[in-house]
């Protein structure tokens, strides 16, 4: 036990100093997104307008400016060191927890993190230097997803309502509380959700509140063409539209590839009957398929796909031989994909293939693969 312990403290040490490293070589001079979230604090400290026509525009719900208004109080330098402690701390928190989530551990919890390290290591590194909030957003939906395993149902209602203020893609998580019907996570996320809409009141005047949710619409609506060449936009819309180009076929086949993973969703959650744990596999599976199914689903976010990768290594190889290959396969496209290993010909030619993408998929199809066998 002891070993074990030190194991743990020495790997916590270890993402401690990279993160440091991080910091002063790549992230103190960039995190272009902790000045967006910085900017929204101190515009809605003073109550002006959060969603103005610039570079970096905030794409977040009215109430998340209101929450970074400590931020944006701060003086820059000061605000930017704070920021970027409080995602490397989260990040911290967020590995052992994500192994704690597992009802049944089959492999060691340094295995399984270490697993997490190599799959998703390079996107937990992008989020900290770009001053990114995925690691914190992963961080509320497992201690979420761990209120439910404590049945603490309220406590996890408005936990998920936090994460919805975070970032919106946390509400794809709503229907499936909704679904589960346990009134208490019900009644908390919907006071949470009812509240964070109203938390701009606090500045703003009624009407101004009404115009700020209009403008996030607006925002969230119409920047998405534009980005749906990019090699960082790891959504089924970009896949499409990097094999087909732009246009209404890449359009609807989209739709459908991402209806089929919804659908996929659905059937795993029909099937939790007889599966002593069920909520961590479904929580982890929704939030992971975000960034594949959001048009805007840039690689960075694939942070949320913590959980699912510890369901899959932990029973990997009790899945079939042949997607047990594959999904080692998968594990390495997604988290192997680097310049530094394959060269910038190489990348290239795999990010236009879309082979993170692929790679998620056939991460779905494990989870699910995983439910229908009723081991997870």
């Amino acid at each position: 036990m002891g070993q074990l312990r030190l194991g743990r403290a020495a790997l916590a040490c270890i993402v401690v100093g990279l993160a440091v490293w991080l910091y002063v070589a790549k992230a103190s001079s960039r995190m272009p997104d902790f000045e967006v979230y910085w900017r929204a604090g101190a515009r809605a400290a003073a109550a002006e307008p959060l969603y103005p026509s610039e570079s970096y525009q905030l794409k977040y719900f009215p109430a998340f400016a209101i929450v970074a208004i400590p931020l944006g109080m701060l003086p820059h330098d000061a605000a930017k060191v704070v920021w970027f402690a409080l995602s490397a701390g989260a990040l911290v928190m967020l590995l052992p927890l994500s192994v704690a989530i597992l009802p049944h551990r089959r492999k060691s919890t340094t295995f399984l993190i270490w697993a997490l390290l190599i799959g998703l290591g390079k996107y937990y590194a992008q989020d900290l230097v770009l001053g990114q909030i995925n690691t914190l957003v992963a961080l509320a939906v497992t201690c979420t997803i761990l209120a439910f395993a404590a049945r603490r149902e309220a406590l996890a209602g408005a936990l998920l309502a936090f994460a919805v203020v975070l970032k919106p893609y946390a509400l794809i998580l709503v229907p499936w509380v909704v679904a589960r019907r346990r009134r208490s996570s019900i009644v908390a996320l919907a006071i949470g959700l009812i509240a964070s809409c109203a938390l701009p009141l606090l500045f703003y005047s009624l009407n101004e509140t009404f115009a700020l949710h209009r403008d996030w619409w607006h925002i969230v609506t119409t920047t998405t063409v534009e980005t749906l060449l990019d090699d960082r936009n790891v959504s089924l819309a970009a896949t499409w539209a990097k094999w087909l180009g732009i246009g209404p076929v890449a359009a609807w086949l989209a739709t459908g590839s991402s209806a089929a993973l919804l659908l996929a969703a659905a059937l795993v959650f029909l099937r939790r009957n007889g599966v002593a744990h069920p909520d961590g596999l479904e929580a982890g599976m929704l939030i992971a398929m975000t960034p594949i199914i959001s048009p805007q689903g840039w690689d960075y976010v694939l942070v949320l796909a913590t959980t699912a990768m510890v369901y899959v290594v932990n029973d990997i190889d009790r899945l079939p031989r042949l997607l047990r290959l594959t999904t080692f396969a998968a594990i390495a496209a997604i988290g192997l994909s680097l310049y530094d290993l394959v060269g910038r010909r190489v990348l290239n030619t795999l990010l236009d293939l879309s082979v993170i993408t692929i790679g998620m998929l056939v991460l779905m199809g494990a989870l699910v693969t995983l439910r229908m066998r009723k081991l997870a």
